[in-house]
């Protein structure tokens, strides 16, 4: 979706709204750490995060994969910002071709920073001149596809910014008229510099609308986290510091969190009087850092540190060809990611009711199914690779897990327990004791209300729904057992599958089974969840094959546990189980005496 559609959408109904910008990193932990933080601060539902263009283009390649990963992994609305920096056209259009095919609509077009090493800007031989000539390309070659972005100067462009500080009368309304050019030729949105004056950037508004510049213009804010970071950056953008700041800065310069905590107050004021102004969205500039950001937020009233809004019990990616997707199989809960590349493709999406599975083809299990984070591979080590006498250790090391004592699963792509799993946690503990080593489940919901902040979704106002969910490993001999007290719990209904394919089942190959549904003011019932008897035997491949490669492989060549856990892999079933009474049912009865 357009971000200009997003924003208007919003002040139709008076809502403020906020964004965050972030850079490529350095080095491969930069990324897996920045994508940590992106999660987290995502969760807060920005309406849209941009990732910046480096220098001369050095960070192209690095670019276009995290806009990728934002919009289709994160699963947030991505802004990529293109620059003309030693661009020729066909880089240009490499560029926008591959994150239009990425599903990603919204570009911040700029001249970019001269290379590093040179003072000016210089065009280069098939390439552009200016932001000007970039958005002219895109309108007329890419049509309506695009929402382009530009960038608006407070204080003129640095280039017209003097040794003085200042912008002759002249240049700044030069500059000016530059922006509405821009505007004029196909931009529908504008995002500003970084500023710390507000009447500067009042007076900036009100002279772009005396000129006939009407779309959206979006206050750009830099938390001063650190001193010399704060003196680096506006003396490159040439920002004037009020002279306020400066005494304010002055005495605690050294004290980094005393700077910090300063910089958090200065900008929650600064955003205040935005507000009061008038305008209802902000952009914050993050410097790849979250507390400051969400502190402002915070202050703000804009976001809650406890309450996070799921507008779906899972999120979906944002890009234009999933844009309808309100329909998954549960058995990817928790590997959200995973399942987003295994469909990547797919012609459409379900919408309203889970169709056949069968006619789109999931991807094949690659190897980047099991790839991880730097970090959560360095947790798994430290969490499960101990030494294994048996099954019972084994046992032993799950219900450790689902008493809250691990943050890591190797069947899990998330952190620790989710809140609805924490409702059955105890019982969960107790099973896994028993040997049915549990990777996936959910309570039995009767009508909570929407926005409760355990099971809820979909905001307030509605009441959700949930049939008990569990999955899980067992022996042979267990399943027998299981399946033989089956026949005095007709509610539930159960799939079992071993790795090379055999099948046990009470259900039918297409009997699709809604286990999630909520009812809301003036919509039909979503269904958001399904068990889909198809799909499970594509995810039985992929949760088999988390035993070794992203267990046993952790542990050497030869090792006894290692071993152990391959001969669970190769004998044990895969169980996928729903209690359908989800009024009076009792899931775990059925386990009693088992």
């Amino acid at each position: 979706m357009k971000v200009i559609d997003k924003i208007v959408e919003a002040a139709s109904s008076d809502k403020t709204v906020f964004s965050f910008e972030f850079f490529p990193p350095k080095t491969d932990d930069g990324v897996d750490n920045l994508f940590d933080r992106m999660e987290r601060m995502v969760s807060h539902n920005p309406t849209f995060c941009d990732i910046t263009w480096g220098a001369g283009g050095s960070t192209a390649d690095l670019t276009l994969e995290i806009a990728n990963r934002m919009q289709n992994i994160v699963c947030v609305e991505t802004m990529m910002h293109l620059t003309c920096t030693n661009m020729p056209l066909d880089k240009i259009d490499h560029a926008l071709e591959t994150i239009k095919g990425y599903g990603i609509q919204n570009v911040l077009a700029l001249r970019g920073d001269p290379p590093h090493g040179q003072d000016k800007f210089v065009q280069i031989q098939d390439g552009f001149a200016c932001a000007l000539d970039l958005v002219k390309h895109m309108r007329a070659n890419y049509g309506d596809y695009f929402g382009i972005t530009v960038a608006g100067y407070p204080e003129a462009h640095p280039d017209a910014i003097g040794p003085n500080g200042l912008a002759s009368k002249e240049d700044y309304e030069s500059d000016l008229l530059y922006l509405k050019s821009k505007v004029d030729a196909g931009a529908d949105l504008i995002v500003t510099q970084l500023f710390y004056d507000i009447d500067i950037f009042f007076k900036f508004v009100d002279d772009c609308r005396q000129i006939g510049i009407t779309c959206p213009i979006v206050p750009g804010i830099m938390p001063i986290n650190n001193y010399k970071g704060f003196l680096r950056m506006t003396g490159f953008c040439k920002t004037k510091i009020p002279d306020e700041v400066t005494a304010a800065l002055e005495p605690i310069k050294d004290n980094e969190e005393a700077v910090k905590n300063y910089g958090i107050h200065l900008a929650t004021e600064t955003c205040k009087k935005i507000l009061a102004h008038g305008i209802k969205t902000l952009h914050l500039y993050t410097l790849n850092m979250e507390k400051s950001a969400l502190a402002i937020l915070l202050n703000l009233g804009l976001i809650e540190e406890q309450k996070i809004y799921r507008s779906l019990p899972w999120r979906r990616p944002t890009n234009v060809f999933r844009v309808k997707e309100d329909v998954r199989p549960i058995f990817w809960a928790n590997r959200p990611k995973s399942y987003i590349t295994r469909t990547t493709g797919w012609d459409q999406y379900p919408h309203g009711r889970w169709s056949d599975s069968v006619n789109p083809s999931y991807g094949a299990l690659t190897e980047h199914q099991f790839m991880r984070p730097r970090a959560r591979d360095k947790k798994l080590k430290e969490e499960w690779v101990v030494p294994l006498n048996g099954i019972q250790d084994i046992q032993e090391k799950f219900r450790t897990y689902y008493r809250g004592e691990l943050k890591s699963s190797p069947w899990s792509e998330l952190d620790g327990l989710q809140p609805g799993t924490q409702i059955i946690s105890e019982q969960l503990g107790s099973i896994n004791l028993k040997g049915f080593l549990t990777i996936n489940s959910q309570p039995a919901v009767n009508g909570e209300k929407s926005d409760s902040q355990t099971v809820g979704w979909g905001g307030p106002g509605g009441f959700v729904y949930q049939k008990a969910y569990l999955e899980f490993f067992c022996s042979k001999e267990k399943l027998n057992a299981l399946v033989d007290k089956c026949q005095c719990f007709s509610s539930i209904t159960y799939v079992a599958v071993n790795k090379e394919g055999s099948l046990i089942s009470n259900v039918g190959s297409a009997d699709v089974n809604a286990v999630t549904w909520g009812v809301f003011p003036a919509k039909e019932i979503i269904q958001p969840t399904v068990v889909d008897p198809a799909s499970f035997m594509v995810w039985k491949d992929e949760a088999f094959e988390i035993w070794s490669a992203a267990w046993a492989n952790l542990y050497s060549e030869g090792d006894p546990s290692r071993k152990l856990l391959e001969q669970v892999q190769s004998s044990y079933y895969l169980v996928s189980l729903v209690d359908n009474d989800y009024i009076q049912g009792d899931i775990f009865a059925i386990f009693s005496d088992l």
